[in-house]
């Protein structure tokens, strides 16, 4: 059985989503550093150069190569500018099931670019991969998220009480671990034929579902292919499932 994803690349009309690069180091330490970041997901604060160098050349990577899921960037298709991540994590093998984490610059919010992506990768995730299930979690009161999931076609299907820390801002400006609930939504193969926005096989943004998947090369692959021993990350989710 296959047990990691291959390196691939995802296009839509708007967005390229492909591995991440040493190049996307500064955009991506501007954007963890966002406030709404730092409140739904436990990435370090301060993120930091070195915090971007890391997942951008190892920490990202090896989320593939170690099977436990795939990260890819968001980058918009006319600029090249990075949008944000997707990140498919805690994959099961065996019942072909995954988990979606995502995050989105502060001046790309509002563009529907989450919704786009996401639903890109579960039809490349169903379609391609031949998965059956993909796994969203947002906290109670992160509504933007929810209204990506809904978007996305997911289904709300239950709530996990008390199950996860977030972070609040104190006014003097420092953050503070507080509990929440989790919101458990759930997309399947059959729920991306449905129209629930009225919009046939759209994003519910107006724009078209079609994509397309490139497939990296091997041969193309640097020296080392990436392939850093999983006791080099960092070890948090980027993501968390949250934003």
């Amino acid at each position: 059985m296959t047990t990691t994803f291959p390196d691939v690349t995802i296009s839509t009309d708007r967005l390229v989503l492909r591995p991440f690069e040493e190049e996307d180091v500064t955009a991506l330490a501007e954007m963890m550093n966002d406030e709404q970041v730092t409140a739904w997901t436990s990435v370090p604060h301060p993120y930091t150069h070195a915090d971007a160098v890391t997942w951008a050349t190892k920490t990202a990577h090896t989320e593939r190569t170690g099977g436990r899921g795939i990260v890819f960037a968001v980058t918009e298709f006319l600029t090249q500018r990075l949008v944000g991540i997707v990140h498919l994590q805690d994959t099961d093998w065996r019942t072909r099931a995954t988990e979606v984490g995502y995050v989105t610059a502060p001046w790309a919010r509002g563009e529907g670019y989450a919704s786009e992506s996401v639903r890109a990768v579960a039809r490349w995730l169903f379609t391609d991969q031949r998965f059956e299930r993909l796994e969203l979690r947002t906290a109670a009161d992160n509504t933007a998220s929810q209204q990506v999931a809904q978007k996305t076609g997911c289904i709300s299907e239950g709530v996990l009480r008390n199950a996860c820390i977030v972070r609040t801002q104190n006014p003097d400006g420092s953050w503070a671990d507080t509990r929440s609930d989790l919101i458990v939504w759930g997309l399947v193969p059959e729920d991306l034929d449905e129209d629930a926005d009225g919009y046939s096989d759209g994003y519910g943004d107006g724009y078209g579902d079609g994509y397309s998947v490139g497939y990296a090369d091997p041969r193309a692959e640097g020296p080392d292919g990436y392939r850093i021993h999983p006791s080099d990350a960092n070890g948090y989710a980027v993501s968390s499932d949250r934003n």
